[in-house]
């Protein structure tokens, strides 16, 4: 009978993590009329059609019991004009957007203004997967700008025009 190897090590995994290139988001939500949000990088496309989308959020966060109550939430994708943007909702600063200019999506979730491309989207699961909630969402609402992405890869993060394409 075969021997089933130990589960690898937090470091090694870390070292896995960040061996990965991921685009840089910020999710945010109205908490009744106070703007919330935090920094992902685990948010991914599930179909085009219907267009649907899943963010994971650790349920220590901060803001994670603000999306869970929430019908909908905006999913930011970030310009490489928006370092300062990723710095600030990489914290858990208590008021994160004074200061910042954003609007309200249709169904009134912040908006962040520069950013690549922004969505808003109707929470349709809440799936618990051991520290995360994995939200699936229905989108709702999309915008595109020429402002080209931010991305992040072994704890740096990067203009993703600057990517050299494989032959």
């Amino acid at each position: 009978m075969p021997t089933v190897p130990a589960r690898p090590d937090l470091d090694l995994m870390k070292k896995v993590n960040r061996a990965f290139v991921t685009g840089v988001t910020v999710v945010t939500a109205l908490d009744e009329e106070v703007p919330r949000g935090l920094a992902v990088n685990a948010f991914s496309s599930i179909s085009l059609d219907p267009p649907t989308v899943m963010v994971c959020v650790q349920r220590t966060s901060s803001t994670h019991d603000c999306l869970f109550r929430a019908d909908h939430l905006a999913i930011n994708i970030l310009s490489t004009d928006q370092l300062d943007v990723v710095n600030r909702f990489a914290t858990k600063a208590e008021d994160k957007f004074t200061g910042l200019d954003w609007t309200p999506g249709p169904f009134g979730s912040p908006l962040l203004e520069r950013s690549s491309a922004q969505m808003e989207v109707e929470i349709r699961e809440r799936l618990q997967a051991s520290t995360h909630t994995v939200f699936i969402c229905r989108v709702t609402h999309a915008a595109v700008t020429e402002r080209h992405a931010m991305v992040y890869s072994a704890g740096r993060f990067f203009d993703g025009s600057a990517l050299v394409a494989l032959a």
